[in-house]
């Protein structure tokens, strides 16, 4: 809770005005207390659960025609009872381990000195924090991840998040509820390591889920604007250790590639993105040859 009476009084303490940002912070929060605050994140996991798989779900099964072509394994349609049991499960872990979860975390929040008041972080600041947050998340997440394919950790516990062999969006966060809690402590650590304002943290919780959608996805697309983040492995890259699945040893990292690559757990991927590319090359070739045997043969007709 912000501990001032008044925006004037929250200028004196600062020594300037406050910025819209501020003032518009200070409107809605200095009477909410820090944990309310902080619970907002239960609210904000909801919806990006909800609302962003759900535009490429409804054109999946409405009109595929739209997105086919940017489909990573197009052969695999899953009907619209997939889609729902899948969302329903979800909300059922939501509902027994992350809400849970979020309520009797506020403690470590605290503790750890992520704070709620004034000043507001500079644009620059949250920037620096979140690319800490995720790259912290994503090296924690390498191991742990790694360890769940071994042969226990994936037959009590990974398996779960591998019966989808063609991802979608709505699977991101599907995974039995002990895997849901293992995955909170790299979630949690960059907040813990440097933490910042409560909003830094909102955002971060908000593109952490968000960018685990993406990757989940099942979609590759050319335009997307993720595809200009250095080291970003997103839906092609994370789609392959699904389609692999439970013997899959490569493609660990939830969101960058160096980790598959320092560690050499990207070798299998990059033999299968190097037989492709040998087929889709035999492919055109032997199209081009077709084509100039059917013109030759056309000529010798006339």
């Amino acid at each position: 809770m912000i501990p001032y009476a008044s925006a004037a009084e929250a200028e004196a303490a600062l020594g300037r005005n406050l910025t819209a940002a501020e003032a518009l912070w200070f409107r809605y929060s200095a009477r909410v207390p820090d944990y309310l605050l902080f619970y907002h994140n239960i609210l904000f996991l909801f919806v990006v659960f909800t609302l962003a798989p759900l535009p490429l779900a409804l054109l999946e099964l409405r009109a595929p025609w739209t997105i086919s072509p940017y489909k990573l394994q197009p052969k695999i349609r899953l009907p619209r009872a997939s889609f729902l049991q899948c969302y329903k499960d979800v909300m059922r872990a939501f509902v027994f381990v992350v809400g849970p979860l979020q309520l009797s975390s506020y403690p470590s929040v605290k503790l750890v000195g992520i704070r709620t008041g004034l000043p507001l972080p500079s644009l620059g600041e949250m920037v620096a924090q979140l690319v800490v947050y995720f790259l912290i998340e994503d090296y924690g997440n390498y191991w742990i991840h790694r360890l769940l394919h071994g042969r226990w950790g994936y037959e009590k516990i990974h398996r779960v998040h591998h019966e989808f062999t063609a991802p979608i969006g709505f699977a991101a966060p599907y995974a039995h509820w002990a895997e849901v809690l293992i995955l909170g402590i790299p979630s949690f650590a960059g907040p813990a390591i440097a933490p910042g304002h409560m909003i830094t943290f909102w955002l971060w919780i908000i593109l952490r889920q968000a960018e685990a959608i993406e990757t989940h996805c099942g979609y590759d697309f050319p335009f997307s604007p993720t595809k200009y983040i250095p080291f970003y492995g997103g839906a092609e890259y994370h789609d392959y250790h699904h389609y692999v699945g439970g013997q899959s040893q490569s493609n660990f990292a939830s969101v960058f590639t160096y980790c598959d690559h320092l560690y050499g757990t990207d070798k299998g991927y990059r033999y299968h993105r190097a037989q492709m590319a040998k087929l889709r090359e035999q492919w055109t070739t032997s199209d081009q040859n077709g084509g100039t045997d059917a013109t030759n043969n056309n000529k010798k007709s006339d």
